[in-house]
């Protein structure tokens, strides 16, 4: 099964250079590793998982700055989705993983994150309460110079595409208001998503 699992991913990152968009897999550590979600991982994770823990990113920031046209939008009918974009600091949570199901976790994540490559997968240090020592964990940073980043639109039309965005999970405006409730469950209050939503639920 990791052969398989490993198979899966050497298949898409090929496609992906086909397209001229260079992916690499990350190489898996020998022991438990970590993954940081920082939007729909957090109440949807999708994968087996030992801990959870708190954890606290700098250096990126969670933006609705991806168009997307899979699971919030469609190619005709874009909406958006969170990426981690340069700059500030941002809150998440930090699943541990157990080595035996490494290869196929990073399969499930490379199908649900890199099938069109607006990603660059990174190995992350988080910030974790209680513990001195950065917590590296494996996240999807946002490629600036994809054509599905969104990082220059105004306010505006981010509230156009996340009220006009419904993919194949659902409407994109179900996606914010998930993301806000549960970032606000765990005590961490993004202000910036709370404005949004307010230009957002009016509507």
């Amino acid at each position: 099964m990791s052969e398989e699992a490993l198979s899966k991913i050497d298949e898409l990152t090929r496609r992906l250079a086909r397209e001229g968009i260079s992916r690499s897999r990350v190489e898996l550590p020998e022991q438990d590793f970590w993954v940081f979600g920082y939007g729909s991982l957090m109440w949807n994770p999708g994968f087996p998982h030992l801990d959870v823990k708190v954890a606290r990113l700098y250096g990126y920031r969670r933006r609705f700055c991806v168009f997307s046209h899979r699971y919030r939008g469609t190619p005709e009918c874009p909406g958006l989705v969170l990426g981690l974009d340069r700059g500030g600091s941002c809150w998440g949570l930090a699943y541990q993983v157990p080595r035996s199901e490494g290869e196929e976790v990073l399969a499930y994540l490379y199908d649900r994150e890199m099938t069109t490559g607006v990603y660059f997968p990174r190995w992350l240090d988080l910030q974790v309460k209680g513990r001195r020592s950065p917590l590296t964990a494996l996240g999807f940073v946002v490629d600036q110079s994809h054509k599905q980043y969104a990082g220059h639109l105004s306010e505006e039309e981010v509230t156009r595409l996340i009220l006009q965005g419904k993919g194949q999970r659902g409407p994109c405006a179900e996606y914010l208001r998930n993301t806000v409730r549960h970032l606000d469950a765990l005590g961490l209050h993004d202000r910036a998503l709370h404005r949004l939503l307010k230009s957002v639920e009016p509507r």
